[in-house]
């Protein structure tokens, strides 16, 4: 039976620092097996019930994997769809389509520009501080559509 789980979260990396965190506001709510919260924690996760609370540590491999050498690569400034003063770490989308990836500006040489567009947490081991707020059977037209709807299953939120 796959599940639907709300929790509540507080991210950090291997030195302790807080990358990011549910506090105040609503609790992540997906449906297990989704894909929609990264690999490592939803592995983790798919035995906690409601009120239980969890320290996961998950792997780079299972977040957001090890940076990739290829999604490193050497453009020409003048190909680039941004205005202004570029610098060493900006970080903008690479094209108009909202598809397109985001990258990071990582050095500067002349006309050149390299650029990283691996996840800006590729070959990062991550800590999840978790909380689980619900967790309830997956509806049939959540099983079918592949995503949660709303926290208490009733409405069709998209």
């Amino acid at each position: 039976m796959r599940r639907v789980v709300s929790f509540h979260y507080t991210l950090t990396d291997p030195s302790a620092r807080t990358l990011d965190t549910s506090a105040g506001g609503p609790p992540v709510t997906y449906l297990e097996g989704a894909g929609q919260i990264i690999d490592g924690l939803d592995e983790q996760l798919r035995t906690a019930l409601a009120g239980a609370k969890t320290r996961v540590q998950v792997p780079a491999a299972k977040a957001y994997g090890e940076p990739d050498p290829s999604q490193v690569q050497r453009v020409k400034r003048t190909l680039l769809p941004v205005e202004g003063e570029l610098k060493v770490g900006d970080i903008f989308q690479a094209g108009e389509d909202r598809h397109a990836p985001v990258v990071k500006i990582v050095a500067i040489e002349g006309d050149e520009v390299l650029l990283d567009a691996n996840h800006p947490l590729a070959g990062v081991d991550l800590t999840f501080d978790v909380e689980v707020v619900a967790v309830r059977p997956a509806t049939p037209e959540e099983l079918r559509h592949g995503h949660a709807h709303d926290a208490d299953g009733g409405g069709h939120c998209h």
